[in-house]
């Protein structure tokens, strides 16, 4: 017995400066002027039948680690970074049908500019364009749109809904068939066929139309990941395809099921939704070397925690250097009360339990696979058998082309082999394909 086939995508950490110091780093990705290493990824993830590659973003240069830009500046990390949207737009000029999704804050745009960027995009990609939902966890990029924080949590996402539904109405303010091009009559559009949105809600206003045609695709197709409950409702409601952030085959089962509730209480079909789980993977030539490099890694990030903390520090808007490496995290939780990344935090805690922060800090949160292009594929196929459905998304973050090979090349012809992913797209759009299956 096998899973069924299931899908993949790559969350990308963002169009920023990628492993410079490495000997592997290679021409590209090391200057935001030189994207040749995403064009190549992009490609790659193509070849291997990927369904869509996610562009992570924010819009701000932290300050998370002993309170101080430095360590984030000197290593690059999560810094320099560039705008996700002129990325996704490049992609697809490299690109027939992956789909390519630029991260957009509804904390730094208003409806009507992200809906008609990301319908732009969609024409320009010929139906292969999306968004990745997100409301915003930094104060600090709050303040680089000229407010003085971030709104609380459950406001939010309250915010976020209303957004949403704003954005949604604009995207459907053109019919399907509005544009008839009838030069017989002399008619590009059918006037008729789009209309006003005159939406008007607590926190958000917009005429419409939009004076972009309706998605090649009927609709941008839509990602979120909600890990809060509140999180978790507002991808049910709106959300085409969902990242899950949790460990075991039991809680994939779990969270898979609950949004997929959430989504048929918002009057949607549960398999209107895809849920694509985060996973920790290292492929290597024999199951060995695989152990080895996955132990070396560990081993580097358990006797300097540095970048460890400091992503910590940026996903959560806490100095995790002020606490203590070698106390038990439950006892020091009480210095852990976040306005950002709310769900994250909160998974890390109950994770740590009585551990020390050194011992939780290079534990993965997410599954850990590691062997031969065999021994993974095997690994996953065994977590879908469990969870049914409906798929991964891999990350890695230190990226070179040699990288993201072991999956492309090495771990996908394996799945494929077994049945488990598909070898050739089926449909011309994103969201045909995202739901072929």
């Amino acid at each position: 017995m096998s899973a069924d086939p299931f899908h993949l995508a790559w969350f990308l950490n963002g169009f920023k400066v990628q492993t410079w110091d490495s000997p592997f780093a290679g021409p590209g990705g090391r200057h935001l002027n030189s994207p040749d290493l995403y064009i190549d990824l992009a490609r790659s993830l193509e070849r291997a039948g990927f369904d869509y590659i996610l562009l992570e973003d924010s819009s701000f240069v932290p300050d998370g680690y002993q309170g101080s830009m430095e360590a984030y500046l000197k290593n690059a990390w999560m810094v320099p970074k560039g705008d996700p949207s002129v990325l996704a737009s490049l992609l697809t000029q490299f690109t027939i049908r992956l789909g390519v999704i630029p991260t957009l804050s509804t904390s730094e745009y208003q409806p009507y500019m992200l809906a008609r960027l990301v319908a732009t995009l969609d024409q320009v990609s010929q139906g292969r364009s999306g968004w990745n939902m997100v409301t915003g966890s930094s104060d600090l990029a709050a303040r680089n749109y000229g407010r003085d924080g971030l709104p609380p949590h459950a406001e939010r996402y309250e915010r976020a809904d209303e957004f949403a539904s704003a954005v949604f109405q604009l995207w459907d303010s053109w019919a399907p068939d509005a544009v008839v091009e009838d030069r017989a009559a002399g008619v590009y559009v059918d006037h008729a066929k789009v209309r006003t949105v005159d939406f008007e809600g607590k926190f958000f206003k917009t005429r419409g139309p939009l004076n972009v045609p309706r998605s090649p695709q009927d609709r941008p197709v839509t990602v979120q990941a909600g890990g809060s409950p509140a999180g978790r409702n507002f991808a049910g409601k709106w959300a085409d395809t969902i990242i899950g952030y949790v460990k075991t085959p039991e809680e994939m089962r779990e969270y898979r099921e609950y949004v997929r509730d959430r989504a048929v209480a918002h009057g949607r079909r549960a398999q209107d939704v895809k849920v694509l789980f985060l996973i920790d993977v290292t492929v290597a030539e024999t199951d060995e070397d695989a152990k080895r490099a996955d132990e070396a890694a560990r081993s580097a990030a358990l006797a300097d925690p540095a970048e460890e903390l400091a992503m910590m520090g940026f996903t959560t808007n806490l100095d995790f250097s002020r606490l203590d490496l070698d106390r038990p995290v439950n006892e020091q939780s009480a210095h852990l009360v976040t306005n950002g990344h709310k769900s994250v935090l909160d998974q890390f805690v109950a994770r740590a339990g009585d551990r020390t922060l050194r011992e939780v800090l290079t534990e993965p949160a997410t599954p850990v696979l590691v062997g031969s292009p065999d021994t993974v594929a095997a690994q996953m196929d065994e977590y879908m058998q469990h969870v049914e459905g409906d798929g991964f998304l891999f990350t890695q973050n230190n990226l070179t082309r040699r990288s993201f090979a072991t999956i492309t090349d090495g771990l996908v012809p394996a799945l494929q082999r077994r049945g488990l992913v598909r070898r050739e797209y089926s449909h011309p759009t994103f969201r045909e394909n995202l739901f072929e299956f």
